[in-house]
């Protein structure tokens, strides 16, 4: 599986021949690239409709949307989004070689248009190279993008004993979501063996000092890495890697 920050929340990841990209937002400092340097994924995976996550979903409408149903329907009227898959928290859907299953995230949501769009509940997802399942497979890999969230038990009790993510990306910037203390936990609670920090340094009030999520991570006695990537930047995960 490769992952490619394009700053804030934006990522590309592959698994296997499938390409998806999670909330496009180009219009972030941390990027070099303009939506139309891209190449269209088959999958556009929406945590919620916040402008700095939707931003530039209108270049992308060629690809799958994949969100809740509330926000296939408004990428559908106000983009003209023709493939759509909308789902809900708990669910997992097939996006070719991957899996993706949609689960809560602890924020607000609201999509800022001339019609008054619900948006539905802001969420995160769970991408994995094969179904999740109770059975544990030593051979899978799963990769968790937490969305805008705050700590919620949900990460210790739900999603690192049953859909079992081996790299996380977790919000850091605080004011709007977790900072570098509360991440900490949540690596902890996670269990992962990598983390990937998102969604800090893009504006005023979530600039932080990136260096303290690492300490924050060692003094819950974590031994999970933090790989603090340059924006555009994209790393490599196998199971072998996951296991370091």
């Amino acid at each position: 599986m490769e992952l490619t920050w394009h700053g804030h929340s934006t990522w590309h990841v592959a698994v296997g021949d499938t390409s998806l990209l999670i909330d496009p937002f180009f219009g972030n400092p941390h990027t070099s690239l303009d939506p139309a340097d891209v190449e269209t994924p088959d999958y556009v995976l929406l945590t919620h409709g916040h402008a700095d996550h939707v931003g530039d979903l209108g270049a992308f409408t060629d690809a799958t949307v994949v969100g809740t149903p509330e926000l296939t329907a408004w990428a559908a009227d106000e983009h003209g989004a023709d493939d759509t898959i909308g789902m809900n928290m708990g669910g997992t859907v097939e996006c070719g070689d991957a899996y993706v299953t949609m689960h809560r995230a602890d924020h607000t949501n609201g999509i800022n248009t001339d019609y008054e769009y619900s948006g539905g509940p802001p969420t995160g997802y769970v991408i994995g190279d094969t179904v999740p399942t109770q059975e544990t497979d030593e051979d899978a890999f799963a990769f968790y993008h937490a969305g805008d969230t705050g700590l919620m038990s949900e990460m210790r009790d739900v999603i690192a004993p049953f859909l079992e993510p081996d790299v996380a990306a977790l919000p850091v910037g605080d004011h709007f979501t977790m900072g570098p203390a509360q991440a900490a936990i949540a690596v902890d609670w996670l269990d992962v063996d990598h983390v990937l920090p998102m969604h800090y340094d893009t504006f005023p009030p979530i600039e932080i000092d990136i260096e303290q999520l690492e300490r924050e991570v060692a003094a819950t006695g974590s031994d999970a890495e933090v790989h603090v990537l340059d924006g555009d930047e994209t790393v490599g995960f196998d199971r072998s890697y996951a296991d370091e």
